[in-house]
């Protein structure tokens, strides 16, 4: 609707009132306004008019008081009358949409059925080939056992009943003595066989079986030697406390018992040996302990001969009374020499006892020390024979203060601390003089004077490192 038919449309009665007429523009204005702002230039109804002509007919019902009433009824029922209007119109779009759904429920059901149809014909197809496979599969099977069937008369129609019996002459095969006497040698000999194989061989069941009641029959028999030992140990000790208690008895008791079995061993009265004596009335441990040394002894060499030499290292490092901590082990990781891509054996073994030197409160003794750190020299080194000698754990000589100088000679980007290592060394060995001559190599002449200073006979010690240097 334009704006020209709404001005057509919107023609008054003449109003006598300056201030009726100011409203009735103003109204006239407003639905113009409104009419442009929400864009309703098209014909036909539409709810923005509604929206727009609801809201001036509510104005002009606010400012017209003498109808208020009767105009508010009239709008009420136009109200209602529109609201009405709407609610059918979605009921009739809801209702045209269930109609287009019933209307397409045919069509799908019929294309359901059409699918239902092309399914079972490949159904029966595949059935058809089916039955035509299986049908194949059992003439196949058929044709196979009629071919074995023929096989297995063929080779007993060919079967040459007058070939000679192995083992037997043609004369002994027509002899029925001979037939009778072969058959009973075939028949112990199946028997034989037979019971020689149920000897032979035996289920893995019973096998483990059997394998598990040994082991526990061994062990049995351990505990039994070991308490009958322990059961042996006690009965001599309590005869010889009987035999000396008896004959304690028998004399005038005129000393204690302690001191009448200090005299009886000192007189080996008691079985004629004072070693029985010793041995019994000793702690029986001191057995086990031999044993447990010759099998430290013995497992080492075994693990040398299958050449598991870190486990060699561990056993000798770990041996009870350092047994294994000598120069006949040296000897052996020497004659063992270098292993390619591996550290050397006698390296790891010296650091091996080094480093376990400390558990056992006892500094390892001068020949291995030296041995020790000649090694470690002459793999170049250095670092471990620092760690070694820094954390006292060596018995020190003068011979190895001399190893460590001469490999800082040939060596003399390490020529300080060799020399430093040295001076310690020959301080704990007493040797002043050489460790006066280190502090001068070392160019610290004022400490080296102080040294000097600490001894009486300092004169002997000065003339030594005037005459070296």
């Amino acid at each position: 609707m334009s704006v020209q038919e709404i001005r057509k449309h919107a023609v008054l009665p003449p109003i006598i009132s300056r201030s009726d007429k100011e409203f009735l523009e103003s109204m006239q204005r407003y639905i113009i306004t409104e009419t442009e702002r929400v864009g309703c230039n098209e014909e036909g109804p539409a709810d923005e008019y509604y929206i727009i002509y609801r809201n001036v007919f509510d104005k002009v019902i606010e400012y017209v008081t003498a109808y208020k009433s009767i105009l508010t009824s009239i709008k009420k029922e136009y109200d209602a009358f529109i609201e009405r209007i709407k609610k059918d119109q979605r009921t009739a779009f809801h209702l045209y949409g269930k109609l287009k759904v019933l209307a397409a429920e045919p069509t799908t059901l019929v294309y359901h059925r059409k699918r239902t149809i092309q399914l079972e014909a490949k159904m029966r197809v595949i059935e058809h080939n089916s039955s035509k496979i299986q049908m194949q599969i059992d003439e196949i099977k058929q044709l196979r056992a009629e071919r074995d069937m023929k096989e297995v008369k063929h080779f007993s129609f060919c079967k040459n009943p007058s070939k000679p019996i192995p083992g037997m002459t043609l004369e002994e095969s027509v002899n029925l003595d001979a037939l009778n006497k072969y058959l009973k040698h075939l028949e112990d000999k199946y028997a034989e066989i037979k019971q020689l194989m149920s000897k032979k061989y035996v289920p893995a069941q019973r096998k483990a079986h059997l394998e598990e009641e040994m082991i526990v029959i061994l062990k049995r028999r351990d505990e039994a030697e070991n308490t009958n030992k322990e059961l042996q140990f006690r009965h001599q000790r309590l005869q010889i406390i009987f035999y000396a208690l008896t004959s304690w008895v028998k004399s005038d008791m005129s000393t204690s018992f302690q001191d009448f079995m200090k005299q009886m061993e000192k007189t080996k009265d008691l079985y004629g040996d004072q070693g029985i004596v010793e041995e019994l009335c000793e702690d029986p441990s001191k057995a086990k302990e031999a044993e447990i040394l010759l099998y430290y002894i013995e497992r080492f060499n075994e693990l040398i001969s299958l050449g598991e030499y870190e486990k060699a290292i561990c056993f000798a490092a770990r041996s009870p009374r350092r047994i294994l901590q000598n120069i006949g082990t040296v000897e052996k990781f020497k004659a063992v020499g270098k292993i390619r891509g591996k550290p050397s054996p006698l390296l790891l073994f010296f650091e091996a006892i080094f480093s376990t030197s400390h558990a056992h409160r006892r500094p390892i003794n001068a020949e291995l020390t030296l041995e020790g750190i000649k090694c470690g020299l002459s793999e170049k080194r250095l670092d471990l024979v620092i760690n070694w000698v820094t954390q006292e754990r060596l018995t020190f000589s003068e011979e190895a203060g001399d190893v460590i100088c001469a490999y800082g000679e040939q060596n003399t980007h390490n020529k300080a601390k060799c020399l430093a290592l040295a001076q310690i060394i020959y301080n704990e060995c007493n040797v002043y003089n050489k460790a006066v001559l280190c502090l001068c190599k070392q160019g610290q002449i004022h400490e080296a004077m102080q040294y000097i200073q600490q001894f009486k006979d300092f004169t002997s010690v000065f003339h030594f490192c005037f005459q070296m240097t």
